[in-house]
């Protein structure tokens, strides 16, 4: 059983997060929703496009816009892709198969995360549009070259090196929830927490249809898939440095985009070294906590790149004048990602298709309203920014 997203009472990604709370355990949401420590970038995300400002062309008409937008010479039909989550079948039975597809009936693109519960080879069977895949070095280099293998074989066009897990962020509320006792297997441990799953009947019947507790086929080790348990420990022992990039581009042969940017120092360092692409990104505010806002910080790595390879963000996309606020400060495209896990989570595909298009039908309208029919045409023009920011 799943939500009717299609109901007139959802009209807005906050609906869908409702909705998503409603059929998942706790523990499952809030995989989805939560961030490290006391969860302060995690709040700045979001509240930092308010200090934004529109800048209309009244009396424009504007009967057609194009939301094109061309990433790495790749044109997608939309300024927004779907960026790597986690763990996805966890929400939905399928999960990454399911959104994959959904983006590339929109006319988008899908990330794949390294940590996802399907073949990767079935997930870029499930769209016609360009996908990308997100590496982690889990189980070491041997282990990433096999994958990186699989993925050119596939026609995965561009490999995502995220670079800010050099260890696992705190996040508080898993603890509390117990998944660590609830993915040990351990009954006794177990018990205390085991309550949240039972009361969600529907989802556990989908869940342990679909499998149950997943492995990551993904990374495969000598003796099969890596465990959901290993997974700490693995991202301290597989670090990436910009030393393995020219490993990445040797084995790659493509387009890679580095992502976790959060200074110009890094941006410049990531052009030196030949990426194709960067992603201002602090990685959902998961990671470390008190970074700041990635539209923040935005256009301090859009002045150090100054046009040379495309800049993507991520982080706090709730709504469709965000993405159009970060186009105006220099973003090429946004990644969004707690916004269509809400989605998988309260209806599976059916969720995805809805959260594209109230974000597609937010962003139309908010160009109607600027005077400006294409999003190429955006600039620092269309908004006013704190002065602090620059």
């Amino acid at each position: 059983m799943v939500a009717n997203v299609s109901s007139p009472n959802v009209v807005n990604i906050s609906d869908l997060r409702l909705l998503a709370k409603k059929r998942l355990p706790q523990m499952v949401f809030d995989y989805i929703d939560s961030g490290a420590d006391r969860e302060q970038t995690l709040s700045q995300n979001c509240s930092a496009f308010q200090e934004i400002y529109f800048r209309p062309r009244c009396a424009v008409a504007t009967p057609v816009c194009d939301l094109s937008i061309s990433v790495l010479k790749e044109k997608f039909q939309l300024p927004f892709l779907l960026a790597p989550v986690g763990s996805s079948r966890m929400f939905f039975p399928k999960g990454e198969v399911v959104a994959a597809k959904e983006a590339g009936i929109a006319g988008t693109g899908y990330t794949l995360s390294t940590l996802s519960g399907c073949r990767l080879e079935d997930v870029k069977a499930a769209t016609n549009f360009p996908a990308w895949y997100q590496l982690y070095l889990l189980g070491g280099r041997d282990v990433a070259l096999k994958t990186i293998e699989r993925a050119k074989k596939a026609g995965f066009s561009a490999i995502v090196v995220t670079i800010d897990t050099p260890i696992s962020g705190l996040r508080e509320r898993d603890l509390r929830n117990g998944t660590k006792e609830l993915l040990s297997k351990n009954p006794v441990k177990m018990l205390p927490y085991i309550a949240q799953m039972l009361v969600k009947p529907c989802w556990l019947s989908q869940w342990l249809g679909d499998g149950g507790l997943m492995s990551f086929p993904n990374v495969e080790l000598d003796n099969g898939p890596m465990g959901y348990t290993e997974i700490g420990p693995a991202l301290e022992e597989s670090v990436v440095t910009w030393d393995d990039l020219q490993w990445i581009r040797e084995a790659w042969g493509g387009k890679i985009i580095v992502k976790g940017v959060h200074i110009a120092d890094d941006a410049r360092k990531a052009i030196d070294l030949g990426v194709d692409s960067i992603v201002v990104s602090n990685h959902g505010a998961r990671q470390l906590d008190s970074v700041a806002p990635t539209i923040r910080a935005l256009p301090e790595i859009v002045q150090a790149v100054n046009g040379e390879i495309d800049v993507l963000l991520d982080g706090g996309i709730r709504r469709g004048g965000d993405v159009v606020k970060a186009l105006c400060l220099g973003a090429k495209g946004v990644l969004v990602g707690r916004a269509y896990a809400y989605g998988l989570a309260a209806a599976g595909g059916v969720g995805v298709a809805r959260t594209i298009d109230i974000l597609k039908t937010d962003i139309l309208r908010t160009m109607k309203l600027l005077g400006c029919d294409s999003v190429a045409k955006l600039d620092r023009s269309y908004v006013n920014i704190p002065s602090s920011w620059d």
